[in-house]
């Protein structure tokens, strides 16, 4: 008797294990990744002149590398071999606003231990679920001088430290208003580091860019968002979608209304640019919906769909979703009105 009691609580704990399993949820801690992290922001700036072309020789890649695209596409130096680059170094270290953003960076990220070792964990859980794709090489801090958040070539990340800085930081503060509106400074927290580097590096390196309908490129949007969450399945849903959590709720709780509004407005198959900047891309809200919506609602329903889809289809892996079309996806979502 007790033999058989002792069987149907095993069976009763299996059931309710196997129900409130999460996929994303494993054991990534022996997985290897091998990434090494360089500040080469401090040392553009703190480097003895005559040292600057031995970094150059040092880390710069390739010209679609991280040190090329910070001295030609965010400071506008130009290229690391042209003429007169070391005397526009010069000038921009000497610039009284860049060394008091310099030195603001310097005092805010001190310490970069706790960044890395959550770049590394999600690294590890995005290598336990793509073990055959790659991993950056090398992670970059750098100024980027408030162009770029995290840059991406096919080996190494570069993170903008610049655009981490707080909304209440002074030299953020001092940004012009009619380019950097109080919604673009709010978002520049750091916390969003680890989520901003697995996420563009998934956009740039792993998930193909579409040019089609709106659909299209919700559900690929979705796949990155996915992928993002499987490299960090503890982080609050605010976080991963960049929104603030009374963001989050909104959305969660207008989900039905978000798709109603794309299927009555004939966006699905939209191949208008229009239409998809409205709902894709960054801004103070979500164009056509209210005001205190947040914004990238096309992505935030993308990742929804894609999200159930994965859980109904349990046999499909990683890689498989990767190189799913649109349709496939699309198709199994349900919503309750």
């Amino acid at each position: 008797m007790i033999r058989r009691i002792f069987f149907y609580f095993s069976l009763l704990i299996l059931f309710i294990t196997s129900c409130t399993s999460n996929r994303l949820e494993v054991d990534a801690s022996r997985t290897n990744v091998h990434i090494t992290f360089v500040n080469l922001d401090s040392m553009l700036v703190n480097s003895p002149r005559t040292v600057i072309p031995k970094l150059f020789d040092k880390y710069a890649s390739s010209s679609e590398g991280v040190l090329a695209y910070q001295l030609g596409h965010c400071l506008g130096i130009g290229g690391f071999k042209d003429h007169g680059s070391l005397d526009r170094i010069e000038l921009f270290r000497k610039d009284p606003y860049i060394k008091r953003l310099e030195s603001t960076i310097s005092i805010s990220f001190n310490s970069k231990s706790e960044i890395q070792a959550q770049i590394i964990d999600g690294f590890k859980h995005f290598k336990f679920h793509l073990p055959s794709s790659k991993i950056p090489d090398q992670i970059y801090y750098i100024n980027s001088l408030f162009v770029s958040n995290v840059f991406c070539s096919p080996t190494e990340v570069g993170i903008g430290l610049d655009r981490y800085l707080g909304a209440n930081s002074a030299v953020i503060k001092e940004l012009p208003t009619q380019e950097f509106f109080q919604w673009m400074k709010e978002r520049m927290r750091k916390e969003y580091i680890p989520r901003d580097v697995l996420s563009e590096w998934i956009a740039t390196n792993i998930v193909k860019e579409v040019d089609g309908a709106f659909a299209d490129k919700m559900i690929r949007w979705g796949k990155i968002i996915y992928l993002t969450e499987a490299a960090f399945p503890k982080m609050d849903k605010h976080l991963l979608f960049r929104y603030s959590q009374n963001g989050y709720d909104w959305a969660e709780h207008n989900e039905a209304s978000i798709w109603k509004y794309i299927v009555n407005e004939e966006l699905i198959f939209s191949k208008n640019e229009r239409d998809h900047a409205n709902f894709l891309n960054e801004g103070p809200f979500t164009v056509g919906l209210p005001e205190k919506s947040p914004d990238r609602l096309g992505q935030y329903l993308g990742w929804k769909i894609v999200h159930e889809f994965m859980e109904k289809n349990e046999s499909v892996s990683m890689q498989e979703l990767i190189n799913l079309p649109y349709n496939t996806i699309l198709q199994s979502y349900e919503i309750e009105e």
